[in-house]
Order: structure tokens, then sequence, then C-alpha cells
């Protein structure tokens, strides 16, 4: 289960990102017949099959936010969290119930978020954000190499690396803990190599920002 994990927190930066750009709403609602998927598997399925529909549930949430945020308020950055963060409270829920591996993926996906998010902020890239993602395709990549430039900056770069330390041991301690906590960790510590990754494309393929 934490490397499908792993693997889900892939699927929106690859696959979601063109799909939201091009037709907003036919992702949103392909929520509605991957969620059947997953309860039909929680429901009729065994062993590793029906652990894989409760975890799907939760990737649901987090799909569902993305769609909603991306389609229709990717230009307002400070409503991203709190979009992606609707099923908060049935996530925590479902930590003490039959739904714990949807409750640790969620989880994990929306405090990587929030890392990213916080971080953006303290660095001063938010108001970044909307120009980027409102430029012309010919003028987006230089706006985010700027972008990212920036973040090499010393208060930025010493933010982001105190921040990714923290992270991976908060990741470490989940992992520790074992069995659905390791989904959790999972989750957090792709977001940060995803993070890293595009930072890292930013930087020298700027070109590369088409894929979210």
């Amino acid at each position: 289960m934490p490397l499908t994990a792993a693997l889900l927190v892939t699927v929106p930066v690859f696959l979601q990102a063109p799909w939201v750009r091009s037709a907003p709403m036919a992702a949103a609602l392909f929520t509605l017949p991957l969620l059947a998927l997953a309860l039909v598997l929680e429901r009729r399925g065994q062993g590793q099959w029906q652990q894989l529909g409760v975890l799907l549930v939760g990737f649901c949430g987090s799909w569902l936010g993305g769609c909603l945020f991306w389609g229709w308020f990717r230009l307002h950055p400070v409503m991203h969290l709190p979009i992606e963060a609707f099923a908060l409270p049935l996530a925590v829920a479902g930590l003490g119930g039959r739904w714990r591996l949807a409750g640790a993926f969620y989880l994990g996906s929306l405090l990587g978020t929030a890392c990213t998010d916080g971080v953006m902020a303290a660095a001063g890239l938010m108001d970044l954000w909307p120009q980027v993602l409102n430029a012309p395709l010919s003028e987006a990549p230089l706006l985010l190499q700027g972008a990212a430039i920036q973040v090499l900056h010393p208060w930025p770069l010493a933010l982001v690396g105190l921040t990714a330390s923290l992270l991976v041991f908060v990741c470490r301690r989940l992992w520790t803990l074992g069995g659905t906590w390791r989904v959790t960790a999972a989750a957090l510590g792709t977001t940060l190599a995803v993070d890293t990754l595009f930072l890292a494309a930013a930087l020298v393929a700027p070109h590369l920002s088409g894929l979210i």
C-alpha cells in the first residue's frame, strides 16, 4: 500500500493537471466512476484488493479537490488549501474505523500541499502564482524559471531546506509507526519528491511547466 500511495500522488502531476486544463468538468465527474470502483473493491475485494479500494476512496478526495481548484479557482492561490481540505473532517473521522487507509492517504497528501503553499507564501512567491498561470504559454516558462531562481536566494533557500528536513524527519517517524501511518509517510514523502523535481525542472527546463 505505501508504494501504491506514492504512485497515486504522482497521478495529478502527469494526468490530472493537463486533463483539468482542457476539460475541467470531465475531470471532476471522473470522480464518480473512480469512487464507484473504489467502493466495489472495498465491498467485494479480498486482501490487497480490498485495501486498494479503501485507499482509492482517499485518493478520490484528493482528486476532486484538485479538479475543483485547478479547474475553476487556479488564479486564486488563497483558495487552494481550503478547497483541497474539503474532506478533512471525513478523513479524520475515518482514521478510527474501516477507512483508515483512505484517511491516512488524504491527510498525507493534504499535509504536503499545506507545506508547499506555506513555504511559497513565506518565501514571497504567492504573487507570482496567478502571473505564471495567466501568462501565454510562450511566456509562462520564463516567469516560472524566475520564480524558481528566487527560491535560490538565502532566505527562501534556507526555508525550503529547513522545511524539507522537517518533512523527512516526520516521514521517518511515521514510517516507524508502521501500518496505516506508512501510507501517510509515503504520500507526504512523494509530495516532497515531486516538489523537488518540479523545482529542479523549473530551473533547468521550464518548458516542462506545461505538465501542471
